[in-house]
């Protein structure tokens, strides 16, 4: 799957005349109505067909490339590298290094 290469900053700023709640219909054409960039559309479009209150939802769903501002740092997105995982992975998936009780259980 290719990422769009757009940020979620200009992506939001395509959006900023939008009234929430809003589905991904409207952001879309909200977005092209606002004169957002190919990418920008291309990274809504990437986005779950489903209502978003708010722009915090609209942040958390939009793909956009690896290099942007996600909010995380060079030293952030290295911590999570080591402790395995990508970006948005949820704890609950992540390979983790079993416990001595957990070890002792599966004897």
């Amino acid at each position: 799957m290719g990422t769009a290469h757009t940020s979620v900053p200009e992506v939001l700023d395509a959006l900023k005349d939008v009234t929430y709640p809003a589905d991904k219909d409207r952001l879309v054409s909200a977005a092209r109505e606002a004169g957002a960039s190919e990418e920008v559309v291309k990274a809504l479009r990437g986005i779950p067909a489903e209502e978003y209150t708010n722009r915090a939802d609209v942040a958390r769903s939009v793909r956009v490339d690896p290099d942007s501002d996600l909010g995380t740092n060079a030293t952030q997105r290295a911590e999570q590298a080591r402790q395995g995982g990508k970006p948005g992975l949820s704890q609950h998936l992540r390979e983790e290094p079993k416990t001595p009780i957990q070890e002792e259980f599966d004897r």
